[in-house]
């Protein structure tokens, strides 16, 4: 299974990078109907940090910035259950098969990529405020020793105009 599919179904929801069900059924080559009650036999191996079902605002505010949702399910009753990277993990324990456990090993690899490609972007974040700030540093000083040149100009030239004051040779 490629990698940039598996991508493509994970999304951002409380926070937390989630799977939906009806993609992880497709995946596993099994019924929505079907993994929904595997997961609801097994209910003690899902606990709310693993599995989640979304709320009704939740699910609407996914249909309306997810453009790659099926169009049968976008129009469905029940909202979808919401597995985290440990959600995912559990399936592979209850959906029993050579397949779950492939699709599971590449579902899992894809976390790591989305994982490591978030810790790239918080140092690549760190890098440019830190070169941020030493470019402020930089305009600051440049900015005051402009300020110091042109302020020199016009104090000598005032100093040159000002009256004389003291002893004057005749």
């Amino acid at each position: 299974m490629q990698l940039q599919v598996i991508q493509n179904k994970i999304y951002q929801v409380r926070g937390e990078r989630i799977m939906l069900d009806f993609d992880l059924a497709e995946m596993y080559g099994v019924e929505t109907r079907a993994l929904k009650q595997a997961v609801r036999r097994n209910l003690e191996r899902f606990p709310e940090d693993f599995m989640f079902q979304l709320s009704k605002p939740e699910w609407q505010q996914l249909i309306t910035n997810c453009d790659n949702l099926p169009e049968n399910i976008k129009f469905s009753p029940a909202t979808p259950f919401a597995f985290t990277e440990q959600g995912v993990a559990m399936l592979s324990s209850v959906l029993n098969s050579k397949k779950a456990i492939e699709v599971n090993i590449a579902i899992i690899r894809a976390f790591v990529v989305l994982r490591q490609h978030l810790a790239d972007y918080k140092d690549l974040k760190e890098a440019i405020a830190i070169l941020e700030k030493e470019m402020n540093t930089k305009f600051k000083d440049i900015n005051q020793a402009l300020h110091y040149l042109l302020n020199k100009d016009q104090k000598e030239k005032e100093q040159a105009n000002r009256k004389q004051i003291g002893y004057k040779r005749d």
